[in-house]
């Protein structure tokens, strides 16, 4: 009777070291792996999945939606025109890279009316691209109007062209569509 339960007692000891050595190897054999999305040992920017990029210094989930948004990229550089800030840029520059960033005519047809021509800083393509498909290229005389609160922004202001829903008009369309400008802003002069 003891000897039946000294062998028992063996093979279980023996049964829960094997389940814990492979327990403890299987994270590793994971960690280890490269999926698609990684090239020596870099993440890269075109093919990389939201959680990839999290695990990069300095990118969270907003900067890693900027990333995904902003493709494709034929540098690491070309960050910055998704609004990734130049700080971030430096530290992931070394862990990444952007290999098969062709850009498609689509990309190249769309930079250019998601960018307004007042002096702002270039970034937003993606609060552009999502607030409306009669989007246009701001020009002479045209307001930026914030649909959720009603308020439209003149060229002078630091939220025009900012805010994450709203869409260029002019300024007498604005105001028959029952918008008004914001209180602390003076129309400029022409």
């Amino acid at each position: 009777m003891k000897r039946v339960r000294a062998v028992f007692m063996l093979r279980l000891f023996f049964l829960v070291f094997t389940c814990g050595v492979l327990a403890l190897s299987l994270p590793a054999r994971q960690t280890s792996k490269k999926g698609p999305s990684t090239a020596g040992g870099k993440i890269d920017l075109n093919t990389a999945s939201e959680k990839d990029l999290e695990t990069l210094p300095g990118v969270g989930p907003a900067t890693a939606k900027k990333i995904i948004a902003g493709r494709p990229y034929a540098s690491v550089d070309e960050l910055s025109k998704a609004g990734v800030s130049s700080k971030v840029i430096s530290q992931i520059s070394p862990l990444v890279t952007a290999s098969g960033g062709t850009e498609t005519p689509a990309s190249k047809a769309a930079e250019p009316a998601a960018a307004p021509s007042a002096p702002t800083p270039p970034a937003k393509t993606s609060a552009s691209a999502s607030s409306g498909a009669s989007q246009a290229t701001p020009g002479a005389g045209m307001v930026w109007v914030n649909l959720d609160s009603g308020v439209y922004h003149y060229p002078s202001s630091r939220y025009y062209g900012k805010t994450k829903n709203g869409r260029y008009m002019s300024e007498t369309d604005a105001m028959s569509a029952g918008y008004h400008a914001a209180k602390n802003e003076k129309k400029p002069t022409q």
